[in-house]
């Protein structure tokens, strides 16, 4: 079995986060209100992210938010995709 790509990781992180803010991803593409291209896109930033440790800690305590911690790269995309 392959080894988890950081790709992999950040994309698990990125999924727990929308759905901790209450959005999911996949819906919003089914709807439309997510391109693939962007979906691509915020996943590339996910990767860039700076913490993500701290970006697993914090969705490790945290049920439920409606703002993502301010290091969050998508956080106001996800918050935005959560509200419609």
């Amino acid at each position: 079995m392959p080894a988890d790509t950081t790709r992999d990781q950040h994309e698990r992180l990125m999924t727990r986060m929308a759905r901790t803010l209450g959005a999911d991803l996949d819906d919003a593409e089914l709807r439309g209100d997510l391109p693939p291209e962007m979906r691509d896109d915020m996943l590339s930033a996910c990767v860039g992210c700076s913490d993500p440790q701290g970006c697993a800690h914090w969705l490790a305590k945290t049920q439920a938010a409606d703002t993502a911690p301010g290091f969050c790269r998508n956080g106001g995309i996800l918050a935005a995709l959560a509200a419609e």
